[in-house]
This record gives structure tokens, C-alpha cells and sequence, in this order.
């Protein structure tokens, strides 16, 4: 006999579901395996128990393993009897893709060791070759971003071709990123250095002026026309968020003197920004397009490329996420690129809210921000912005000066760690590096850093606050949507309550991994999907982890299929305790591995 929990709605959002006082521990190895199905109607709660049905198809006793490397693995159906038994499978073949190394941490560690944050890396010079962008994803990249403020489009194509290269190649699920540089005043290429470094008490010039030969010494492009019109001697200006710092001293036609207040290191086409009386002067910056006409030349680039996220710099209305989303699909018909707004300016603060809900997904660009608020508002706007993001469903990158020291240190400052500590505790979905993978001397370590921290604080978090409260408001549109959300929740519930293993989902978008996410399991979330970029898309997201395979409709035959192809690597034994849902049946069925 099989037990099973039946929970009927009315039209309207179905109340909390909770268990019967009777309280479930988790079963042993030798226990039967129990299912709760939910199948929602419209009429009242109640409970039944059915026989059980024959859970298999005639179409799976014809699949068999293929394991990466070629093998075959044998496996097997469970049969109708209560005591399930594997029988063997003959012909045909059917195979899993999973990240190479989230199955070697699964195999050494077991579920509850899995890291839950995602980590970004930008894309550099010393990090382009493919033996370096394999070395990143063994450190755990989930994420590789392409800065369009540097490098030619020639070259982030190479970049592009090694990820995909390595993802095939080598087994990995590693997402592309391409970051739009945006219309905000920035400087040049300094003439093709990699960088430049601003003294104390240096004079330096920024001219609009176009040079027909190499720059003069200690001189710097700017890509505003106006720029010297609108600043006056006296006023600040602070280079990528304040990283360095001058004041404007004279005005000579196109050229602007400036002396180093606040030394450091300038980078190419870095972000400019000047304050007047404390304040900051952004009358230009607001009348300049988010998206400038280079931009829009790199988005038809990440187009044609199959990127997998957009990251819209500067982003300052809702209006223009929903623009661009109908211009991507206006050039390509069913196109899935997830679009995130880079929250940087104090525009995107104003219609926070609108922008996001907009989006796909937004990153807290941390750098730029702080040149357009006061450094003390930065925490709390993080803290905000990861909250609200969480709320709506949407994934969040917490970006910008990480690990900045790393970018010339072996080992970071104390303060960055708890800054990395502090992001991971408030739930972010990924963290993000940028200088330090793009151009520092030790990528690898910077990585470890953030992956040996994200691990650290998760574990932390699950001893001393094993079950976090989630107050998550509805985000759905429709009854279906609301569903799905009270399916979600309440599996998240069960999953705390229960200490199983793993939830798995079924999933064809990806949307209900992502509201699973959403809900922070103490447990990892195994999300199985047909689609490649799905799976790739997936790997942003807070505790998911992404696997790519074909399945049915039959819950029953998906479920026998995966325990197969899973116990043939591996991955789960016998006894483990999980939770199963799909967007594709509204039912909940909790088990133990057979």
C-alpha cells in the first residue's frame, strides 16, 4: 500500500499545508519508500491510501546508462510489489550530463557539503587560455562573464568558443555573461596599457580631444563631449567609484588639469564621476541613453554568440529592460537570454521595485554605486536589493572590490573576508569577482577564497539556524502560478522538517527550481531539465544544482530512471531520504532511494 497526502483547493490560494501531528523522522535504509502525491481539485482537505500501480512504463525497461566516459552501466525498473526491486534493463541507451565538479564533491562529501552560493569570474588576460579557464572551472566557476568595457568583440568571441569548448569537452555547465559597458561618462584605453598609476600630488589631463598619435604622459581620453563644459575647478572627480581620486584645478578648452588627491591604479575605460559641494553632479549622466549605440552593436554580439545572461550597465527604468527584452525577441524568435539590471546609480535605486521585477535577475555593482551614494548607504542598499531580489524571485550577484587586494596580494585583507561572510549570509544567489580573475596575479586563489568562505558561512548557517523563516510574498500571476508556489513552499517545509537528502525537481523552464531556490532549503536541489541553456541558465541560481536529461510526463518513470542513472555513478545509495516535484504534475512525493 502506498500513503498518500491529497490536498484540494478552492479557486482561491490554497491555505499552508502542514503535517498531521503525527511527526515524520527520516526513515531508514531498510524502510519502504512513501509518497505523498498533491493533486490539487476543487472541493475540500482529505487523506487516502491507494494500492499500488505498476510505475513503470514499457517504453523505460529499454534504457541503459552511458556514463561520460563511454562505459555502460547496467541498472534497472523497480517492480509493482511493495518491496521495489531493481530488475536489470537491456537495450538502447539514455545518459545524464551533470557538472564534473559537483559529482566529484557529491561523490567525496555527500549532499550536505555542496556549496549553495554561485560564484562569477570575469574573463581577462590572464585568465582567457583554456588551460586557465579550466583551472577556474575545477575551483568552482559557475558563471564566466565577458567585460564589453575591454577587449574587441573578435576576442570575447575566442573567449566565448573555449567555454563552450570546455563545457563539452570537459563535462562542465559554465554560463556565459556579457556585461554591457553603458553610456555613462568613462575614460578611454589609456593608450593601450593595461593600467597606469595615479600619485599623490600629480598633475593629470582629461581631454575630449581625439590624439592622431600616442597619447601624451599622464593623459587621459574622456567619451563625453561636454565634459569639459560641465566641470568646474573645484569639483572632485572620482574614477571608478572613488579608486582614485582628483581635483579639478583648470580649465584649458577641450583639456581638464586635475591633481591626484587620492592615489591608485587607473584601468581602461573606467567609470567617471564628479562631485560639487558634496554632491553629486549628475544632471548629464541622467540625460544619457542607458543603452548607447555600442551597446546595442554588443547586444546584437551576445545575440549571434548564445550568450547566457545580459548585464544591462546603469540601468534606469523598467522601460528599458522591457525594450530590450522585445528587441531580443524580435531578432531572435525564442531566444531564452535572461536579462540582469546592474544596480549602480541612483536612478536604479528610484525604481528599484519596477526595474527588477522587469528583469531576470540583478547585480548589486557595488563600485559605481558607491561613487553615486554615500559609502555608509552602500551595506544597507546590498542588503535591500538581495532581499527585495529573493522576494520577486529573481536571482542577485553581489559584485565589485571583493577581493580587491588579491589583485596584487596572495592572501586578502580580514575586512574582505567578513565583507564575502556578510553577502553569503544574506542569501545572495552568486558573488562575483572582477578584477581580481581578470587581470590579478592570483585568480585561483581569489576563487578559493570565495568558494572556502561561501562554504564555511552555508555550514555555519545550517547549524545555528536550521530553519530560517520564509515570509515570501506570492509572486505569481494566475491559480497555476499560485500552485506551484504553495507546491514549492511546502516541499521547502517538508525538506527542513523531514532533514531529507536532496530535493529533486523536474523542471522544463527552470521556474520551478527557481522558486524552490527561492526558499532556501537546508538540503541541495537537484534540478533536472531537458535543455541545455536551462541547465546553464540554472547555475546562477542559489542551491541548485543543474543536470541535464530527457524525461516523460510519467513521474513514476522518472523518478526509477534517475535513481538508476544516479546510484550508477554514485551520486545517491540506497536509503537516501528525498523529496521529488515537477512543473509538469502538482504533486509532492517524498522517498527513500530503493
Amino acid at each position: 500500500m502506498t500513503q498518500s497526502l491529497q490536498i484540494f483547493t478552492s479557486a482561491t490560494r490554497s491555505p499552508g499545508i502542514s503535517l498531521s501531528k503525527h511527526s515524520l523522522s527520516k526513515p531508514s535504509p531498510s524502510t519502504a519508500a512513501f509518497r505523498f502525491p498533491l493533486s490539487f481539485t476543487k472541493s475540500s482537505i482529505r487523506a487516502s491510501s491507494s494500492p499500488d500501480s505498476n510505475p513503470l512504463s514499457s517504453a523505460f525497461t529499454s534504457q541503459v546508462l552511458v556514463s561520460e566516459n563511454g562505459s555502460t552501466g547496467g541498472g534497472g525498473a523497480l517492480s509493482s510489489s511493495v518491496t521495489r526491486e531493481f530488475v536489470p534493463v537491456m537495450s538502447d541507451s539514455t545518459a545524464i550530463e551533470v557538472d564534473t565538479v559537483t559529482e566529484a564533491e557529491l561523490k567525496e562529501n555527500g549532499f550536505r557539503s555542496t556549496r549553495r552560493t554561485k560564484l562569477v569570474c570575469t574573463i581577462g588576460p590572464v585568465t582567457c587560455g583554456f588551460e586557465q579557464l579550466e583551472a577556474l572551472a575545477v575551483g568552482g566557476m559557475n558563471v564566466a562573464r565577458i567585460n564589453m568595457c575591454h577587449g574587441t568583440r573578435d576576442w570575447h568571441r575566442m573567449v566565448i568558443e573555449r567555454v563552450r569548448r570546455l563545457n563539452e569537452e570537459k563535462g562542465y555547465a559554465v554560463a556565459i555573461m556579457m556585461d554591457t559597458e553603458g553610456s555613462e561618462i568613462h575614460m578611454g584605453d589609456l593608450g593601450g596599457a593595461s593600467s597606469a598609476k595615479a600619485e599623490d600630488g600629480e598633475i593629470w589631463t582629461f581631454s575630449v580631444r581625439a590624439f592622431d598619435s600616442t597619447l601624451p604622459e599622464r593623459t587621459i581620453n574622456v567619451n563625453y563631449e561636454g565634459f569639459a563644459e560641465d566641470v568646474r575647478v573645484g569639483d572632485d572627480l572620482l574614477v571608478d567609484g572613488g579608486m582614485v581620486r582628483f581635483e579639478v584645478i583648470e580649465k584649458i578648452g577641450p583639456d581638464v588639469k586635475c591633481l591626484c588627491t587620492d592615489p591608485g591604479l587607473l584601468l581602461p575605460r573606467a567609470n567617471l564621476t564628479f562631485w560639487r559641494d558634496g554632491h553629486l553632479v549628475r544632471e548629464r549622466n541622467a540625460m544619457l541613453p542607458t543603452i548607447s549605440s555600442k551597446d546595442w552593436l554588443d547586444i546584437d554580439f551576445g545575440i549571434a554568440e548564445g550568450v547566457d545572461f545580459l548585464a544591462i550597465s546603469f540601468v534606469k527604468s523598467a522601460e528599458v529592460i522591457k525594450h530590450l527584452k522585445s528587441y531580443i525577441a524580435a531578432r531572435s524568435r525564442g531566444s531564452d537570454i535572461s536579462i540582469l539590471a546592474k544596480i549602480e546609480s541612483l536612478d536604479s535605486l528610484n525604481n528599484l521595485e519596477e526595474i527588477i521585477l522587469a528583469s531576470d535577475g540583478a547585480m548589486v555593482a557595488r563600485g559605481d554605486l558607491g561613487a553615486q551614494i554615500p559609502l555608509e548607504q552602500v551595506p544597507l542598499v546590498q542588503q535591500k536589493v538581495v532581499q527585495l531580489c529573493r522576494q520577486l524571485n529573481k536571482p542577485v550577484i553581489v559584485a565589485s572590490q571583493l577581493l580587491e587586494s588579491m589583485i596584487e596580494y596572495p592572501t586578502p585583507t580580514r575586512a574582505e573576508v567578513a565583507d564575502i561572510s556578510e553577502a553569503v549570509r544574506q542569501r545572495s544567489d552568486a558573488l562575483m569577482l572582477s578584477g581580481e580573475s581578470a587581470m590579478g596575479q592570483y585568480p585561483d586563489k581569489a576563487l578559493a577564497v570565495l568558494r572556502n568562505v561561501s562554504l564555511r558561512i552555508e555550514k555555519w548557517w545550517r547549524e545555528e539556524k536550521r530553519h530560517e523563516p520564509m515570509e515570501l510574498p506570492e509572486v505569481g500571476s494566475s491559480s497555476s502560478d499560485s500552485i506551484l508556489e504553495e507546491i514549492c513552499n511546502s516541499a521547502a517545509k517538508m525538506a527542513n522538517n523531514l532533514e531529507v537528502d536532496a530535493i529533486f525537481v523536474y523542471t522544463k523552464t527552470g521556474h520551478m527550481a527557481s522558486l524552490l531556490s527561492r526558499c532556501r532549503p537546508d538540503c541541495p536541489i537537484f534540478a533536472f531539465t531537458e535543455t541545455t541553456s536551462v541547465r546553464r541558465r540554472l547555475n546562477l541560481q542559489w542551491g541548485l544544482i543543474p543536470f541535464r536529461m530527457s524525461f516523460s510526463d510519467d513521474m513514476e518513470n522518472n523518478l526509477n530512471k534517475i535513481f538508476l542513472l544516479l546510484k550508477a555513478r554514485n551520486l545517491i545509495k540506497s536509503g537516501d531520504l528525498v523529496i521529488a516535484v515537477s512543473d509538469m504534475l502538482q504533486s509532492i512525493q517524498v522517498m527513500n532511494v530503493p
